[in-house]
């Protein structure tokens, strides 16, 4: 039987790279991003196992076309969300706080609770995402990013639990990795424990086929949440990030 994936957040950096890696392990893709062009690229691979479509998530009609796509694959065994923006934002520049939430609170929703509810009709299936680290703790820097990646976590933890409790078989794999050389990081900050986005999606598909339920990459980001959550509140609002 083949093995059926879709991937929204193609068209570039973890997104894309899991998508190679899948496709060389034999899965026939389903890829969407807003962008067409580098999608084509992808599909050119092998056009017999890959479809195309523009999805972007922050509009009404990406759950229709997520559908869209799914008919053209023949079906979906895993989606797979890499899909999300996120900036510094110091100065809370409120352009910045309702794009972010848009694009990772709405409409991470939106396409995670349309996998849920297709895969729920069939009572399988298995749902993997790109939160973050940044979810561990507010971060003061990126406050729409930390607060949405928080979100995410959450949302992906309540549908395991609801699915457990429905009887259904849907996994879950909650991907969290630290800083990624990709375009999300595109100022010039200096990103301590940069990780390259092939390493990361090798990871991701490693985690993915052994159904790890929560995995943080790498090693080094592991130690670091774990202090994180060991650190109060009133010592946390004065660290300088």
């Amino acid at each position: 039987m083949n093995k059926r994936a879709i991937i929204v957040g193609a068209s570039s950096g973890i997104g894309q790279e899991v998508a190679k890696l899948l496709l060389a392990d034999g899965w026939h893709l389903g890829i969407a991003a807003r962008r067409e062009e580098p999608l084509m690229e992808l599909k050119s691979k092998a056009p017999e196992r890959v479809e195309v479509m523009t999805i972007d998530v922050t509009k009404a009609d990406a759950t229709g076309r997520l559908q869209s796509l799914i008919q053209k694959v023949g079906g979906m065994d895993l989606y797979f969300h890499a899909s999300g923006i996120g900036k510094q934002n110091r100065t809370l520049e409120e352009a910045i706080e309702l794009d972010t939430m848009e694009t990772n609170a709405v409409g991470f929703t939106r396409m995670i609770g349309a996998a849920y509810r297709y895969f729920a009709e069939r009572r399988e299936g298995h749902i993997a995402a790109i939160t973050s680290i940044a979810g561990t703790k507010g971060l003061g820097p990126a406050p729409a990013y930390s607060a949405t990646k928080a979100l995410q976590a959450t949302y992906m933890q309540s549908l395991e639990q609801q699915s457990h409790q429905r009887g259904l078989n849907i996994r879950f794999t909650d991907i969290r990795p630290g800083f990624v050389d990709t375009a999300l990081l595109n100022d010039s900050f200096p990103y301590p424990m940069l990780m390259r986005p092939e390493k990361v999606a090798q990871d991701i598909v490693r985690s993915i086929y052994h159904r790890r339920h929560v995995r943080v990459i790498d090693w080094r980001y592991r130690i670091m949440t774990f202090f994180w959550r060991l650190i109060p509140r009133c010592l946390w609002r004065r660290m300088k990030l």
